[in-house]
């Protein structure tokens, strides 16, 4: 699906719109389609079926306005497409929670368990090996495991695209990147960032410096520590912006709000690109400072797992979301569209373009194999 290329044209910008079954306290609610993909040996289960499906959520809490929440959200759309959907979510507070969260919903009876979050690869691929009759979806990691559907997204090409808008409309010269954690899911981000200023630079013979990240020292960069310390996100933003960031990408789930509050105190000086959801939607109260984001397909991808849950099969195997599929991309400008060149927005789609076709070849480490 050629969505980012597609709306360009339509709208004049790059867009793409993109936890258990029992806890402390049960989180049941009710309120489709993804790209995805699956392998030939998905079990089937009967169409029609009541189906309890039970997420586990990353930390950061369902409302971390990222990929905590925009995966409950996709679990939410999915019950309200079919009402034979029960969803319910179990949160994690640290990652000391994933084992007794993941075992909990193996023995509550849920029908299919999914897990947010890639720090959870190991905790999963224990429980799956050991309950083979189980079925799980596991959201950025491939699968691990016959009995587990591996969710990931090729999302350094939407931060590619994400780069060489922030170099192009930068004015200082200077823009930065941080993000919660090292860990792959957050520096896929953030490589592909760093290469589409890197690539703004060599097209444009300019110079514009990347404060945070280094693709070639991937054992280096700014990080929060944290998805959740809002207080870390707010001191990093200000320390670039001190040494002259004007455009700051944070990838930190809800640490990222303390970007917004950095750039609220600004006064203008300084904008953001927003990641995994659109941040003027899921973040309002700093929208005006979200030049666009650079989006994960996760509530899409969630729905699609689940259409094929409610018709009767588990997939198996790994779906990859890209810029093709809409498993990733920018959202709209919003507040920005009339700001960002029309120059600008014609090489953001031809960038998209180049990037499908293979002409424009992404080296981060972290991509999906």
């Amino acid at each position: 699906m050629r969505h980012v290329a597609k709306t360009l044209a339509a709208m004049g910008a790059v867009a793409l719109i993109a936890a258990g079954c029992s806890s402390k306290a049960d989180n049941n609610a009710s309120d489709s389609n993804a790209s995805g993909s699956s392998s030939a040996g998905a079990s089937t289960s009967a169409s029609g079926a009541k189906i309890k499906a039970c997420m586990v959520l990353d930390t950061g809490g369902v409302d971390d306005k990222s990929f905590n929440q925009s995966s409950w959200d996709g679990l939410q759309a999915a019950a309200k497409a079919n009402p034979n959907i029960t969803p319910s979510y179990v949160a994690s507070n640290t990652s000391n929670d994933y084992t007794p969260n993941l075992t909990a919903q193996t023995n509550a009876s849920c029908n299919t368990i999914i897990a947010v979050g890639g720090l959870m690869a190991d905790n999963v691929k224990k429980i799956a090996t050991a309950n083979p009759n189980q079925h799980y979806a596991e959201i950025d990691n491939p699968s691990t495991a016959s009995n587990v559907y591996g969710l990931e997204f090729n999302t350094a090409q939407g931060g590619f695209l994400g780069g060489y808008l922030a170099a192009a409309m930068s004015k200082s010269g200077t823009v930065g990147t941080w993000g919660g954690l090292n860990i792959p899911p957050v520096t896929i981000y953030m490589d592909g960032f760093w290469e589409g200023v890197q690539y703004y630079n060599q097209q444009m013979k300019k110079n514009v410096k990347v404060l945070g990240w280094d693709e070639k020292n991937q054992k280096g960069g700014t990080f929060a520590g944290s998805f959740t310390d809002q207080n870390k996100g707010k001191s990093i933003t200000q320390a670039m912006i001190q040494q002259g960031a004007d455009i700051i990408f944070p990838v930190a789930g809800g640490s990222g709000l303390g970007a917004g509050a950095a750039a609220e105190a600004s006064g203008g000086k300084v904008n953001l690109i927003w990641v995994d959801t659109d941040g003027y939607e899921s973040a309002a109260q700093y929208g005006k400072y979200f030049i666009t984001s650079v989006t994960k397909g996760l509530s899409q991808s969630v729905q699609d797992y689940m259409k094929q849950v409610g018709s009767g099969t588990y997939p198996t195997g790994n779906y990859v979301g890209t810029l093709q599929n809409g498993g990733t991309g920018l959202a709209p400008f919003h507040d920005f569209d009339s700001k960002v060149p029309q120059d600008v927005k014609d090489a953001l789609s031809k960038i998209t373009s180049d990037i499908e076709s293979g002409a424009i070849k992404i080296t981060s480490p972290s991509q999906p194999q």
